[in-house]
């Protein structure tokens, strides 16, 4: 009986007296009894579903031209800083670089140390005895693929750069963690929304008193350092604002960027 206890405690790092309860709950069969402490953790953490977790920590995992990224929120930073925890988001990095899948409720259903994804981060919660909440994850594979972590975890970039060297695209992947783009391109930005914004500033140039027949130069003006802000190409690169990022890499060219931010 102590051989399985200690078995079980190790295995699912549950408390002494709740694996006790579960052998005793499944006949002594070990399996059952897991199944048991993991439906349990399941409810100890759906009970905490209703409160906001508004920590926790980005991580990314890179493997050549593959490369995966989770985002995992908790309710107090004192758990984003928690061993276990941090163990958690390393263990569905890595599993989200094995289900190559940037869905969500998908990476929820893979498969994970017997389990699924989802059980496993409740049964972490039912442990840990905070709100777990695997908020989003994506998937990217590429010509040249690099990731940025924060120095606190809670900003976390993946990037892909066709051509150019390895340490361009680590330096890419600094600028959008950083900077915040919004749009890989012009063609991203929805027509309406510069059509709104373009209408925004004739109507605020015209109420400032300037001269109708310069107004559109100075609307022209305004929407391209929207766009100077919002698309990353265009940017002013971190490293050195005389060059945009377009121009720091030349003849190479980012194909895709993906950014998480707690709480963003």
């Amino acid at each position: 009986m102590m051989e399985s206890i200690k078995k079980l405690r190790e295995l699912t790092g549950a408390g002494m007296m709740d694996v006790k309860k579960a052998l005793a709950d499944a006949g002594n069969d070990e399996d059952k009894a897991v199944a048991l402490l993991r439906e349990r953790g399941i409810v100890k953490a759906a009970k905490k579903a209703d409160r906001e977790a508004r920590e926790g920590l980005v991580r990314f995992v890179v493997d050549g031209n593959r490369a995966a990224i989770v985002e995992v929120n908790s309710e107090t930073d004192f758990v984003a800083r928690n061993a276990d925890f941090q163990a958690l988001v390393e263990k569905l990095a890595h599993a989200a670089l094995s289900a190559k899948t940037s869905d969500i409720e998908e990476f929820r259903a893979s498969a994970l140390d017997g389990d699924t994804v989802g059980n496993v981060v409740a049964a972490a919660a039912g442990k840990i005895g905070e709100n777990l909440v695997l908020n989003r994850v994506a998937y990217v594979e590429g010509d040249n693929v690099a990731g940025y972590v924060h120095s606190n975890g809670k900003i976390g970039v993946l990037v892909d750069v066709a051509g150019g060297s390895q340490q361009q695209a680590k330096d890419v992947a600094l600028h959008v963690a950083a900077e915040r783009p919004q749009y890989l391109t012009r063609d991203e930005v929805n027509a309406s929304d510069i059509e709104k914004e373009r209408e925004i500033l004739t109507n605020k140039a015209v109420n400032e008193g300037k001269p109708a027949q310069i107004v559109e130069k100075i609307v022209d003006g305004q929407i391209g350092k929207f766009y100077s802000e919002k698309v990353l190409p265009e940017q002013a690169f971190v490293k050195d604002n005389s060059l945009t990022v377009a121009k720091y890499l030349g003849d190479a060219k980012v194909q895709k960027f993906v950014r998480f931010e707690i709480g963003a």
